[in-house]
């Protein structure tokens, strides 16, 4: 983003202490939906103020220093958990969201997938293919391609082949910027990524949005039938202390503050639920990783750092026997740190091995539903208790990903199980069995939350129709990953920003009715 456009964002920490707007429609929240509504309403010729709880923090701020952007870049400063702390939930702020940290996979919702959701709740989402192609192109979406296969994710693909089993190479939004660093997750010093922030951010503000940085939405005021304003506090990000307080009227307001945000916020706001939709449903994708420890060195930290996966026991009929997602992946070493098992010597004996491991991980697509609600501040109550079937997938994908490692080249895995089971054999595996599933044993990891305000054709089975728009809120739409009714088993990301585009061309839709298009330009 230009300095120019870095003089059009208000930041919360230089606003004055009392900020009153208006505008034709405010957008909470500045991740992948929310900015992608924002892009379309924007370039439609409405006044559009986006609200953002974390700052402005571009490629020359990426310093790839974990204890500096870890609390930038995450909610919560990357403490975000379950109640009971048994699965860690990472998600973004600032201004791109989760967009700035995540690892760039691109991966539609399955056929399977939609097509439940139009069984079971009436959602034709008729034109979504076309949706996601416009928005796989805005993104720059392409296989990674092979020379840019790092040696961890090699790891993966031979065991796939060994085995036999299915898999391949994943796709991202990435561009020939990308220097392979490895550093994604802790936003792209060179401006790689193809995201939010750089493809859907500067056109928005060139075409007349504003974004307020370093805001907290507290409430949405409404009459019980239409949403009238939106009010909260504004941020000093270097104390993360209130330093004034700002409200916004609109015609109609985009919540897009993500799948726990978006949810705490609406109950947060007294908005009507007569059916008691709001916060349930959750779905984590929770995910375990597995350590594979070789005699020559990995150096997993190098290079794009997931760019293969395994399928073969990924299977969406609900109850599936098989709903386990394989991915390769690597942490930094602090993420590393805190990850590994053990205390003491253990512990130490398995971070000298940091640059002869690879590491590969399983994800549930989980049937398990969560409950979210507001907490203190920026804290969230998240409570998620894994069922026994979601128990056994876990144990499913410990077995294969560490066969996986196995058939890779590893000479010994290490499952993070508490006490950590080391693996050289297949008699081994075998005794990765579902009682050695349990609260922290293995420690889970979220980046996927979804479906906690869904949509559906019926107000008893939902939160929202599937333009997004609320079933009781005429004025309101959500534009998220809490729109998603069901996990579907993959990284959400450019199915949010897919969706993100139908709601923003549904409310300038409903905006502009009868009034003669700004922009038409695709």
């Amino acid at each position: 983003m230009s300095d120019a456009l870095f003089g059009k964002v208000i930041r919360g920490r230089t606003a004055a202490p009392t900020l009153r707007e208006s505008a034709d429609v405010v957008v909470i929240g500045t991740g992948a939906g929310g900015s992608m509504a924002l892009y379309e309403l924007a370039r439609r010729g409405l006044r559009c103020i986006a609200i953002e709880r974390g700052s402005m923090i571009g490629p020359a701020e990426m310093n790839q220093l974990e204890d500096r952007m870890i609390p930038h870049l995450f909610a919560e400063s990357g403490a975000r958990a379950t109640v009971d702390r048994t699965v860690n939930i990472l998600q973004g702020q600032g201004v791109g969201g989760s967009t700035l940290h995540n690892t760039n996979l691109c991966k539609r919702a399955p056929a399977p997938i939609i097509a439940r959701w139009r069984d079971e709740l009436g959602l034709a989402l008729d034109g979504l293919e076309d949706d996601y192609a416009a928005v796989e192109a805005m993104l720059k979406v392409r296989t990674v391609p092979e020379d840019r296969v790092n040696a961890n994710n090699h790891i993966l693909a031979r065991g796939i082949e060994a085995l036999g089993y299915r898999g391949g190479r994943l796709s991202e939004n990435r561009d020939d910027r990308c220097q392979q660093s490895g550093f994604c997750e802790l936003g792209c010093a060179y401006n790689g990524k193809t995201n939010a922030f750089r493809m859907l951010i500067p056109p928005a503000v060139e075409a007349g949005a504003t974004v307020l940085t370093d805001a907290r939405v507290d409430r949405i005021e409404h009459d019980g039938a239409q949403a009238t304003s939106v009010r909260g506090r504004l941020f000093d990000p270097t104390r993360n202390r209130p330093i004034g307080e700002f409200m916004i009227s609109a015609r109609a307001v985009v919540l897009a503050g993500s799948a726990t945000g978006s949810a705490a916020l609406h109950i947060a706001s007294g908005l009507p639920d007569p059916h008691g939709r709001a916060g349930v449903g959750l779905h984590l994708h929770p995910g375990a990783a597995v350590l594979g420890l070789h005699d020559d060195p990995v150096e997993g930290w190098r290079g794009i750092p997931q760019s293969v996966e395994c399928t073969e026991f990924l299977d969406f009929d609900p109850g599936a026997a098989h709903r386990v997602w394989i991915v390769s992946g690597f942490a930094h070493p602090a993420g590393a740190a805190a990850l590994l098992p053990g205390f003491g010597p253990g512990h130490a004996a398995l971070m000298r091995q940091y640059a002869r491991a690879s590491v590969a991980i399983a994800m549930v697509h989980d049937e398990t539903e969560g409950r979210v609600s507001p907490g203190e501040g920026d804290n969230l109550r998240i409570r998620y208790a894994m069922n026994d079937d979601d128990r056994a997938q876990v144990a499913l994908g410990l077995r294969e990903t560490a066969r996986l490692l196995l058939a890779g080249g590893a000479r010994r895995v290490v499952v993070p199980l508490n006490p950590p089971i080391v693996v050289e054999t297949e008699r081994d595996i075998e005794q990765l069995t579902v009682d050695l599933i349990r609260p922290c044993s293995p420690t889970f990891t979220a980046v996927h939350p979804m479906s906690t305000m869904r949509m559906s054709a019926s107000p008893e089975d939902g939160v929202v129709d599937e333009s997004g728009r609320h079933h009781f809120i005429d004025n309101l739409w959500i534009a998220d990953g809490s729109l998603l009714p069901t996990s579907i088993g993959g990284p959400p990301q450019v199915t949010i920003y897919t969706l993100g585009r139908r709601v923003g061309r549904a409310v300038a839709d409903a905006l502009t009715a009868g009034q003669p298009a700004a922009l038409t330009a695709e």
